[in-house]
């Protein structure tokens, strides 16, 4: 790759907990979207690097000035430092893929990042000043919409893309989505961290606990509806390890991002015209990172049916769903595609 001067397609996720590649060179890579500096020179001389990205910067997390720089899946505003390393984020992604900053001159990066769908033009302005010089051209499309177009799910479908940062709602009709097909909720991954810590809080206000392991009792034990089992976690009380039950937080959290994700749906349904409204009701799909809490999709079919039924199914693949659609859309997309969907 790196002695020829062909074209190189990659597709990006770009989420605020993780952050996904797709290359037409076949790589697939998936990171956490962390990136940390040392934050003195004991810390450099023990990382013996200048800059940490991912699970290398989570993991040394103690000794590093660590930004998590996307916020509700699109990038903080008025921080220099974290456009800095939505910027590391980018050329590490794009580094995985093949394209080592030697090579730029002689490989052109074409890319296709997907965005929440209702992401200010501010935001997407500042998202495209961030990629210059480390993609030659440049394509910014709705998260939900690239999970569709991956899938080929084109025509009479919905697509709900549950990441940490935003819900993303996209009804497909057989052409490129408009606003009124699109719809974004603060409502998703990171918001049932929230719910779930105060609740705990609430019910071992002695247990001592990080967001790092919230997020990780979460990936592992989420759920809507009836459980199968107690989720007993480990948290110390009094420096003592001290086994806790948190089932019913664990619920009572999951389940509270089902109301305005259901409303929301079936405001979107109802705007389809009437005689395709069952068709969408029974092609609606899940993705993103959240769309894996156990019996989620279930509750969304249950939702459903109060408009005379439906069916949603969860993605084969949900950590590429985004970044896979995103690169076929950057394989398919003609120059003027290019022209018209760039600006």
């Amino acid at each position: 790759m790196e002695e020829s001067n062909e074209t190189l397609c990659v597709g990006i996720d770009l989420g605020t907990s993780r952050s996904s590649i797709s290359a037409s060179s076949g790589e697939r890579h998936v990171i956490d979207s962390y990136v940390g500096w040392p934050m003195d020179m004991v810390a450099r001389k023990l990382v013996k690097k200048s800059v940490l990205v991912g699970r290398d910067a989570l993991d040394n997390r103690p000794m590093l000035d660590l930004r998590r720089p996307l916020e509700r899946g699109i990038m903080k505003e008025g921080s220099d430092k974290d456009q800095e390393a939505v910027q590391e984020i980018l050329r590490h992604l794009i580094g995985l893929a093949g394209i080592k900053q030697k090579s730029k001159n002689k490989v052109k990066v074409r890319a296709v990042v997907g965005v929440p769908a209702e992401a200010f033009r501010v935001n997407r302005q500042n998202l495209r000043s961030t990629m210059e010089g480390i993609a030659d051209s440049v394509m910014l499309v709705s998260e939900p919409f690239a999970v569709a177009y991956g899938l080929e799910a084109l025509l009479h479908a919905l697509v709900i893309d549950i990441g940490a940062g935003t819900a993303d709602f996209c009804v497909m009709q057989g052409r490129y989505p408009t606003e009124e097909d699109q719809k974004t909720l603060p409502n998703a991954g990171d918001a049932i961290d929230e719910q779930l810590m105060k609740l705990i809080r609430e019910r071992h206000p002695d247990a001592q606990f990080s967001i790092h392991m919230l997020r990780d009792w979460k990936e592992k034990w989420s759920f809507v509806g009836e459980s199968k089992q107690r989720i007993i976690v480990s948290a110390p009380i009094k420096g003592k390890a001290t086994d806790i039950d948190i089932t019913q937080e664990m619920r009572t959290a999951c389940e509270s991002i089902l109301p305005p994700i259901c409303e929301t749906m079936i405001t979107l349904l109802a705007k389809v015209e009437p005689e395709f409204q069952a068709k969408v009701r029974n092609n609606v799909i899940l993705a993103g990172g959240t769309s894996l809490i156990a019996g989620l999709a279930d509750a969304i079919t249950h939702a459903l049916s109060d408009l005379g039924g439906g069916r949603a199914t969860v993605v084969k693949d949900p950590v590429f769903a985004g970044s896979d659609g995103s690169l076929a859309i950057a394989q398919d997309a003609s120059s003027s595609d290019w022209e018209k969907l760039s600006l």
